[in-house]
């Protein structure tokens, strides 16, 4: 597929960018872009769909995404409502592999750091400490100056290349074919299906979305996204239900026919073989968690 290519501004002065947003939400449209990407959310909630990944994103997360690599932020519909009030927040870093001269990963000394940029081609999640250690940097790195933005950039990509507290988020050598016509079409596509998972997408329905014949469509659609589309609606469809586990006390067979599954069996079945654990158990889980934070 052909994401929507987006222009990182950079100041002449600087070699690379960091910023701290604050908006009403986060861009959705499918893009890449020639700079890596670290982002910490420190507010907001949503779906977040990187390379073939789709998973749900919340305060806390932090990921490296590679040079290139497509990706979403769909903010929960809370943020998309005109004059909602509220906003996401974020620290964001966006630097090229050669920002530094075209050789400087390829140094010896910086081989580790070389294979970090590798492995964010699947986009890599951080996690635990080591997110809380390489949060605090980005905090400092805001308000940096000179020379001591670079150490400090140096910093974070040794702490994520040295930690075995991530994890690694797309298909390894994932594939995509871009075409400069198909970005709308895609869009169009993801946002649809974003607005309308709840209710029953036929694959007719779908297709016209993409003027493609629903045999063109399939074809297409697994071709750039390696996935059918089925999986990738019950995909989203499971995301917002363990959301909605997490954040509210609805009964469970609500969630499920309100997440677009018209068959407790079939919501049961799906959600284990992609989360790994039953509705119910989920939701013990971040119950148990939130019950701890308040004590």
């Amino acid at each position: 597929m052909k994401p929507h290519l987006l222009k990182i501004n950079l100041n002449s002065e600087h070699s690379f960018n960091v910023r701290h947003d604050k908006v009403p939400h986060f861009y959705n449209k499918w893009h890449y872009h020639p700079e890596v990407e670290l982002v910490y959310i420190i507010k907001g909630s949503g779906q977040q769909f990187i390379g073939d990944n789709i998973h749900v994103f919340k305060p806390g997360d932090m990921l490296l995404i590679g040079a290139n690599l497509p990706h979403l932020w769909r903010s929960d519909e809370k943020f998309l409502k005109k004059k909602s009030g509220i906003e996401v927040e974020a620290i964001v870093i966006h630097f090229k592999p050669d920002c530094f001269g075209k050789n400087f990963f390829q140094l010896p000394e910086n081989k580790l750091l070389a294979k970090l940029l590798n492995r964010a081609q699947q986009a890599i999640r951080i996690k635990r400490q080591t997110q809380q250690a390489v949060a605090v940097l980005m905090e400092e790195l805001l308000h940096a100056a000179n020379t001591e933005r670079i150490i400090l950039l140096l910093r974070i990509l040794r702490l994520i290349a040295e930690s075995k507290q991530v994890k690694p988020v797309c298909t390894k050598d994932l594939l995509i074919h871009y075409k400069p016509e198909e970005t709308e079409r895609i869009n169009d596509i993801y946002q649809y299906i974003l607005n309308n998972y709840s209710k029953n997408i036929s694959l007719n329905e779908i297709a016209r979305i993409a003027y493609l014949s629903p045999h063109s469509f399939c074809r297409y659609f697994k071709s750039r996204t390696n996935k059918t589309f089925s999986r990738f609606l019950i995909e989203v469809r499971i995301g917002k239900a363990c959301k909605m586990l997490a954040e509210t006390s609805k009964s469970i067979s609500d969630i499920c026919y309100e997440c677009g599954f018209q068959n407790f069996t079939n919501f049961n079945r799906h959600f284990k073989n992609i989360v790994k654990n039953t509705p119910r158990a989920h939701r013990k889980y971040y119950h148990e968690i939130k019950k701890t934070l308040i004590e």
